[in-house]
C-alpha cells in the first residue's frame, strides 16, 4: 500500500463517505433498532434484510480491497489475536438493550439529529460522556480489570479465515471460502426475495455496504503512510487508534466532545472518526430539509426522558466495552470476518429482541 493524499484530504474525503451515509439512512429510514422491531413486532424482515445485505456487501468489498492488496484488514482493530468473549458478550448485550431505550444505535442518533430530533441530541451528549468514561475514566478501570481479563488467545488471529487455515485450509482458500460464503451467502438471501426490491431497501442495503468499503478504502489505502516522517514507522492518518479505521459511532462521538471541550488546546485536532460523526449529520440534515421532513421533536414525559438517558448511558458504555456499535462491530467489523464483530452482532440482536418483548409485556400488563 501506498499513501496517496495529505491528512485534510483524508478528513474531508470521510467527511464525505459519511455525509452519503447518513443521507441514505435519512432517506431510507435504514435503522437496525428498527429492525430487530419490525421483526419481533409485526414479522417484517425487510430492514432487517438491508443491515444483513449492507453487511454482505461490506464483506465482499473489503474482501476484494484486502485481495487487491489496497488494504490489510489484519491491521484494523477488530482481527486481534484477544479474543475478549465476556467484553463482546456484555459490551453488545448492553449496546442492543440501550438502542431500544434510546429509540435508536449510535449511527441513528446522529442521522436524528440531523432531522430536528432534540432528545436525539441529549443522547449524543449522554452516549458521548458516558463512552469517555469507559474509555479512559472510572468506567475504563472497570473495563480493563474486570471484563478484557476474560480472554482467549488466538495466535493466528480471530477473523474466521484465520481459524480456517489454523484447521487446515490453505490460507487463500480460507479467505475465499469465508469472504464468498458468508459475504456472498448473505447478499443472496437478502436479494432473493423479490418483495425485498425496492429502491429504498436496495439503496440502504448497498448504499450503506458500499460506504463502509469506501471508508475502509479512504483511511486504510488513501490514509495509510509506509513510513511517517516523525516516527519512522508505518501510520495512517488522522485516525485516533493509530490503524486504519471504517464507520462506528460510539467512540467517536466521546471524540467529538472532547475536541468541542478542549478546542483551545492545539493539540487537540479533527480527526477520521470525528469528520464522520458531522458528515452522518450533515448529510441528514440536508436530506431532511429537501424532502421536507425537517421536524423539531422532544421529549414527551419523564418517562421517555429517563428511557433516553439510560439507554444513551448503556449504548456509551457498550459501544465501548464491545469495540463497536450496530455500524462499527455490526457491519465494520463484520466485514472483517471477525469473530468479536459476529458475537458482538449476535448480542446486539439479541438483547434488544428481548427488550422489545418486555416492553410488550409491561404494555400488555399495564393495559
Amino acid at each position: 500500500m501506498e499513501a496517496a493524499t495529505s491528512a485534510p484530504t483524508i478528513l474531508w474525503l470521510a467527511f464525505a463517505v459519511a455525509f452519503i451515509f447518513g443521507a441514505i439512512g435519512q432517506k431510507t429510514h435504514f435503522c437496525t433498532m428498527g429492525a430487530v422491531s419490525d421483526i419481533v413486532n409485526m414479522g417484517d424482515w425487510s430492514r432487517m434484510r438491508m443491515w444483513l445485505l449492507a453487511i454482505g456487501v461490506a464483506i465482499l468489498g473489503a474482501g476484494a480491497l484486502h485481495a487487491a492488496g489496497l488494504i490489510d484488514l489484519g491491521k484494523s482493530i477488530y482481527r486481534t489475536p484477544t479474543f475478549t468473549w465476556l467484553s463482546y458478550l456484555i459490551g453488545g448485550s448492553c449496546f442492543g438493550i440501550g438502542m431500544v431505550l434510546a429509540s435508536g444505535c449510535g449511527s441513528k442518533t446522529l442521522i436524528r439529529i440531523g432531522s430536528g430530533n432534540l432528545k436525539s441530541l441529549v443522547v449524543f451528549v449522554v452516549l458521548g460522556l458516558v463512552a469517555y468514561m469507559t474509555m479512559r475514566g472510572v468506567l475504563g478501570v472497570f473495563r480493563v480489570n474486570v471484563l478484557e481479563k476474560a480472554a482467549i488467545t488466538f495466535p493466528g488471529g480471530q477473523d474466521i479465515p484465520a481459524l480456517l487455515t489454523a484447521a487446515g485450509l490453505e490460507a487463500k482458500t480460507a479467505f475465499l471460502l469465508a469472504v464468498l460464503g458468508i459475504g456472498g451467502g448473505l447478499t443472496a438471501f437478502c436479494l432473493a426475495k423479490r418483495d425485498f426490491w425496492t429502491l429504498d431497501n436496495l439503496l440502504g442495503g448497498l448504499g450503506t455496504g458500499l460506504a463502509v468499503v469506501a471508508a475502509w478504502y479512504v483511511s486504510g489505502h488513501l490514509g495509510y503512510l509506509p513510513e511517517h516522517p516523525d516516527t519512522l514507522e508505518e501510520a495512517f492518518l488522522a485516525t485516533n487508534s493509530g490503524r486504519m479505521e471504517s464507520l462506528t459511532f460510539v467512540a467517536p462521538q466521546a471524540y467529538t466532545l472532547e475536541l468541542l471541550m478542549l478546542w483551545s488546546d492545539t493539540s487537540r485536532t479533527v480527526t477520521f472518526a470525528i469528520a464522520t460523526v458531522g458528515g452522518v449529520i450533515a448529510g441528514a440534515f440536508a436530506w431532511s430539509m429537501l424532502s421536507g421532513n425537517f421536524r423539531w421533536e422532544g421529549f414527551a414525559s419523564i418517562e421517555d426522558t429517563a428511557s433516553h438517558l439510560l439507554g444513551a448511558a448503556l449504548m456509551g458504555f457498550g459501544g465501548v466495552v464491545a469495540m463497536g456499535c450496530t455500524v462499527g462491530q455490526g457491519i465494520s467489523g463484520f466485514s472483517t470476518l471477525a469473530l468479536g464483530s459476529i458475537v458482538t452482532f449476535l448480542a446486539i440482536v439479541g438483547a434488544a429482541a428481548a427488550t422489545l418483548k418486555f416492553q410488550y409485556w409491561r404494555l400488555m400488563r399495564q393495559a
